[in-house]
């Protein structure tokens, strides 16, 4: 009798596949985001407009994947440039959260403890920071472009930031916390 698969959810899908959430698809991402930085010349970047920039970047990580010996299918080529993208110009792992619209929190407890709540139920995710300092870089991105700091002198901040229609508010963390850093984000409530 064969069991019918069950239907992952956005926060999960896509996100199981062993080749690509293993240690070397971590290393890999991050050795072709480390190239991409060393690579980057930064007087251009200054030039370029968001969308063009963006354009211009894929296709140097494209080279970049190109000169890697991995053995990668299309869909994960895919998937590891568009998570280097999001490192570079967005809020890395957290980018494939937001780009959900049925999550309405993001709770993180940790670098590898990461929820969301969808229709009032909290659910984990496969979704993970490498390790602290990373969801520290991602917590100071979030609070710099408000003009705050999350420190042991300001542990807790809020920020409302905005992506287009939406709006993402209270987002707080403590790095002193016994086991890391933890964090929150919540949508402002969208009225149909």
């Amino acid at each position: 009798m064969s069991k019918t698969p069950a239907t992952k959810s956005p926060a999960t899908a896509g996100r199981q596949n062993d080749r690509t959430d293993g240690v070397e698809y971590e290393e890999l991402k991050r050795r072709i985001h480390g190239k991409l930085v060393d690579k980057l010349d930064l007087t251009r970047v200054g030039d370029l407009e968001g969308d063009v920039l963006r354009r211009e970047i894929r296709l140097v990580v494209e080279h970049l994947c190109d000169t890697e010996d991995t053995l990668l299918n299309r869909n994960e080529r895919e998937r590891l440039v568009d998570e280097v993208l999001d490192e570079t110009f967005g809020l890395g792992p957290l980018e494939f959260l937001l780009k959900d619209s049925t999550i309405s929190d993001i709770l993180i407890n940790g670098p590898k403890h990461v929820y969301v709540e969808r229709k009032g139920k909290m659910e984990k995710t496969t979704v993970s920071f490498r390790d602290n300092a990373h969801l520290m870089q991602i917590i100071d991105r979030i609070v710099s472009k408000v003009g705050r700091r999350v420190d042991e002198v300001c542990p807790m901040v809020d920020a409302r930031l905005t992506d287009g229609s939406r709006e993402r508010d209270h987002s707080s963390a403590r790095p002193g916390r016994p086991g890391g850093l933890d964090s929150s984000f919540r949508r402002q409530s969208v009225e149909a």
